[in-house]
């Protein structure tokens, strides 16, 4: 079947291309670069034209409060209109697990006016929630860092490797719409701090690194669970340690 990946030439996109591709499905990317533009409606109609599946994984280029809600109502709206127009039978997003907890952030406030919009829309769907990448360990350090110091929240957390987001993501695009959300992590989970210093030691970063009470998770706090998949979720079979070891 022809499925259309919505930021098809991100991190997960193109694996997600690349993997639905080796199953035997017309997988295609689309993004700015390749002439679909989700915030014009730009190229959407010629490149949903055919297509059984839409799979979203696009990201806003901003997280600014009001920037990144105005980049998913905007390019969710006109994906779901063009989606309804071309006939598509399934749309899949890539959302994160914990999102309706963290409804004090800017960012997870318009992830969830993005599944809201979703079930909305009459189209069947589902949402997978992935927990954090073991790739953006850095970014989310950088995120929290003041001067030497990464001030993190208490909580766990269970990472996954990408190519395992990717994997979980393409099992949705090839299945039922369940119209709902369906959840994947890692096979393990750590402390916040454990997962970060462990990253951060790995490319020789000096960084100190803190757990306070003050720190918040993207503007929002966190309970020890908040982060975690709930039971069934469909988990990842890459340990971070040896994900990490892969990388020297």
């Amino acid at each position: 079947m022809k499925v259309v990946v919505i930021g098809g030439t991100g991190l997960i996109g193109s694996k997600l291309v690349r993997r639905l591709g080796e199953q035997g499905h017309d997988a295609v990317a689309a993004a700015p670069s390749t002439g679909v533009d989700t915030l014009t409606g730009e190229g959407l109609a010629d490149a949903l034209e055919g297509a059984t599946v839409v799979v979203d994984v696009s990201n806003s280029p901003s997280f600014e409060d009001q920037a990144v809600m105005d980049f998913f109502r905007a390019s969710t709206a006109n994906l779901l209109q063009a989606e309804a127009e071309a006939g598509v039978r399934h749309h899949v997003a890539l959302s994160v697990v914990g999102t309706d907890r963290l409804q004090d952030s800017g960012y997870f406030r318009a992830k969830q006016a993005q599944e809201e919009l979703i079930e909305a829309s009459g189209i069947p769907y589902t949402v997978v929630h992935a927990t954090q990448f073991f790739e953006f360990a850095k970014g989310l350090a950088d995120g929290v860092t003041d001067g030497d110091t990464v001030r993190l929240p208490a909580g766990r957390i269970q990472p996954m490797v990408s190519d395992d987001v990717a994997a979980a993501v393409a099992r949705a695009a090839a299945g039922v719409p369940v119209n709902g959300v369906v959840e994947t992590g890692g096979p393990e989970s750590f402390e916040l701090e454990e997962f970060i210093r462990m990253g951060l030691t790995a490319q020789g970063d000096p960084r100190k690194i803190v757990t306070d009470p003050l720190a918040t998770y993207w503007g929002a706090e966190l309970q020890e669970d908040t982060l975690l998949p709930g039971e069934g979720a469909d988990l990842g079979e890459v340990r971070f340690a040896d994900w990490l070891a892969g990388q020297e």
